[in-house]
């Protein structure tokens, strides 16, 4: 009588790197006002109107500052919402997606 094979157990690691993360960066410029950059990150970043404010203080008082990090498809999405939002007002806000430097 044959016995039945052993059934050899697959090792699988499961060890993944987490996925890379990327900044949102606003710059500031003389043209767009204040109300819109607090309305977009109220609105676009999910910020409560303090986080809006001092965010858009630090991009007006140091000429930038990131306002959100996410995964590349998120900040993506979210950097050209805010283009799109800013030019329909006229404005020239920058918006810029760069990887984080952890």
């Amino acid at each position: 009588m044959n016995q039945p094979k052993r059934q050899e157990r697959l090792k699988i690691n499961f060890d993944f790197d987490e996925p890379k993360r990327y900044d949102v960066i606003f710059m500031n410029d003389d043209v767009t006002t204040m109300e819109f950059v607090v309305y977009v990150l109220e609105n676009v970043f999910y910020k409560t109107k303090e986080e809006a404010h001092n965010l858009m203080l630090k991009v007006h008082v140091e000429g930038s500052a990131v306002v959100g990090t996410y995964n590349f498809d998120i900040a993506l999405t979210k950097q050209d919402k805010t283009i799109n939002m800013a030019r329909a007002q006229n404005f020239p806000l920058e918006v810029i997606v760069k990887e984080t430097i952890e």
